[in-house]
């Protein structure tokens, strides 16, 4: 890929997460990191230089939507992922890029794409 995405992953499964390394890394991108709780996302977002981020809206019985806030205010453009689709979003994000589970590379690659403009 010409120009590599820097990508922050928050997962709660740490199967899906290594899974979603291995794509994002076959597809050319970088992950910039990888949280697998709130707390540590939050942490985490704060310091991570990401391009983009994949969270799952659900981590461990918990929203992700505070640390999108986080990371929407640094001008990280956001994907959540959610076996729920759509419905699992809420405001302020309800226009943002859905990754349905499970997903297939090529659907991470056409989220990636959105996201990137």
């Amino acid at each position: 890929m010409a120009n590599p995405l820097r990508i922050f992953v928050v997962e709660d499964e740490m199967m899906i997460a290594m899974l979603l390394e291995d794509m994002l890394a076959d597809l050319g991108h970088r992950v910039a990191g990888v949280a697998m709780r709130l707390p540590q996302a939050l942490e985490m977002a704060k310091a991570t230089e990401a391009d983009i981020a994949i969270l799952d809206i659900n981590l461990d019985g918990r929203k992700s939507f505070p640390v999108a806030g986080v990371l929407r205010d640094k001008g990280v453009k956001l994907i959540f992922a959610s076996g729920y689709g759509s419905p699992g979003l809420e405001e302020p994000f309800l226009d943002e890029i859905i990754l349905k589970k499970p997903f297939e590379p090529d659907d991470i690659r056409l989220a990636l794409a959105r996201a990137a403009g």
